[in-house]
């Protein structure tokens, strides 16, 4: 008998449709993109899936749970496409996937399955469901082989992708600590599903719900008590699987909401009910929404009076209107400037995105005195930009960011980018001889990732706000198909979930 064989395909990014810039190949090429050998060796025991952001993720985990169940299953490599967060695909790069997906399942021959990691949330020019899509054509390809999907629990869950899908699994965990472990999940049951050893059927339900459950981590109330049963359940005998998904704030999808889903080994009846119980829980959370934020003005304030955490560490500020872990461009002057003005006695590490002022420097010698203009440009509408005066510190190239020049400000050390400045983890600022543990404030362009990588440094989170594309009220302008809470005050959801899930029926 010959071993199975099983295709390993990533196309991943998190979509922010307010984002006035498109997404090309080559914002994915600048992050990762993988094929072949290179990808087979980057998922192996040795190797280092995405550097410099997790060493082990889906993929990874996809290879070690099939081989854990079958240690003779060959894995044949696709492709692994990866960008950071931000605007929609254009309609090139969209057909570039479609073709470049045909040719990979053609060219890799008769596969029993599919291995598939997806953010859940990618949005397209002229396509509001391209992972649907992009699913439905692997699927039609495949003959109707399974296929094994994760995504992110900030994915937009559609009919598309569950019908597409024997084995769906989302994120269990907010901060995301669980990308290995959800890729063995699906790498284990998708060969015990080939092997005939169980018979995944699932059942799901869509709420119009877009906000709730307060900050949604995972370990904090009220999600706590949905994430503890959701975990409950998969504790079960027969229970396979289970997931919500808290949706991505500023995605256009027409049906925008949260969403539940669970699998089980042959027991429709019991995944339906599952389902059902998971959505009633994430609807009674919906009144929780998500604090209010300060002000640029009181969030220095609150970092300056947190004496004992600044001697300890840091305090991490996340520019909560501009965050590049969200889709944001990364160029906004709006927490910038009072840094600038207002933060003279605080030691400060802080980011901003312009191409343009990087090149109008970049010829200038290390130590010289530079005058330029930062941010503003990309999206005018939001932010100003901003005059600045400095010595040149530093220039580098660095991986998936590009040129990078560190400004000497004074009190605030400016890491001016080429690509949006992704500053989550400390190595964006120690790669470049800056110090987080020497600093009062670390401007942070992420919502809930920095606080696994700051955990050391880290002793005191504010998130400002000032006026951007990730503004927690931002979606508000997105026309939508439906009504969806908290724009419209539902008492149910049942009647929209029977709709969003296409069982809906006139008369």
């Amino acid at each position: 008998m010959r071993p199975l064989r099983l295709g390993l395909l990533r196309i991943a990014q998190e979509t922010n449709a307010l984002s006035p810039l498109a997404t090309t190949f080559e914002d994915f090429r600048r992050f990762q993109w993988l094929e072949g050998e290179e990808l087979l060796q980057a998922t192996s025991a040795r190797g280092e899936e995405a550097p410099g952001f997790l060493r082990n993720a889906e993929l990874s985990g996809m290879v070690r749970g099939a081989r854990e169940i079958d240690p003779g299953v060959q894995i044949v490599p696709l492709f692994s496409a990866w960008a950071i967060p931000g605007g929609k695909l254009d309609r090139t790069t969209l057909q570039g996937f479609r073709e470049k997906l045909e040719e990979g399942l053609r060219a890799a021959g008769a596969l029993d399955g599919l291995l598939v990691s997806m953010h859940g949330s990618l949005q397209a020019e002229g396509e509001d469901d391209p992972e649907g899509l992009l699913l439905e054509q692997a699927r039609t390809l495949l003959g109707g082989a399974p296929i094994a999907a994760t995504f992110d629990l900030h994915g937009q869950l559609t009919a598309r992708m569950v019908r597409a899908t024997s084995i769906l699994l989302g994120y269990q965990t907010n901060p995301h600590r669980d990308h290995f472990a959800l890729g063995r999940k699906a790498g284990a049951l998708l060969v015990r599903t080939l092997k005939g050893e169980i018979r995944p059927v699932s059942a799901w339900r869509s709420l119009p719900m877009v906000l709730g459950g307060g900050t949604t981590l995972d370990f904090l109330a009220p999600m706590r008590g949905v994430f503890g049963r959701m975990k409950a359940m998969q504790k079960q005998q027969g229970v396979l699987g289970a997931s919500v998904f808290t949706c991505h704030l500023w995605n256009d999808a027409p049906d925008l909401g949260w969403a539940t889903h669970v699998i089980t080994d042959g027991e429709p009846d019991r995944a339906e009910a599952l389902a059902q119980e998971l959505a009633e829980r994430c609807w009674e959370v919906r009144h929780q929404g998500p604090p209010e934020l300060p002000g640029p003005e009181e969030a220095i304030d609150q970092a300056r009076r947190a004496v004992f955490a600044r001697r300890l560490g840091t305090v991490c500020i996340s520019d909560a209107s501009d965050m590049v872990g969200a889709g944001a461009v990364g160029e906004s002057t709006l927490l910038l400037g009072p840094l600038l003005e207002q933060a003279r006695d605080l030691k400060v590490l802080a980011p901003i995105r312009d191409d343009q002022a990087l090149a109008s420097i970049w010829q200038q010698a290390e130590g010289s005195t530079v005058q330029t203009t930062v941010g503003g440009r990309l999206a005018p509408q939001l932010s100003a930009p901003l005059p600045i005066e400095g010595r040149l510190r530093v220039k580098a190239e660095l991986p998936a960011i590009g040129r990078v020049a560190v400004l000497d400000l004074g009190h605030l050390q400016l890491v001016l980018t080429q690509a949006p400045p992704l500053a989550m983890k400390p190595s964006f600022y120690s790669l470049l001889g800056l110090s987080p543990w020497r600093a009062d404030i670390c401007v942070v362009k992420s919502l809930f990732p920095f606080r696994l990588y700051f955990l050391l440094q880290n002793r005191k989170t504010i998130y400002a706000k000032t006026r951007g594309m990730t503004d927690f009220d931002a979606w508000k302008h997105i026309p939508r198909q439906g009504p969806v809470h908290p724009n419209v005050q539902l008492e149910t959801w049942e009647a929209e979930d029977q709709r969003r899930r296409g069982l809906a029926h006139d008369g």
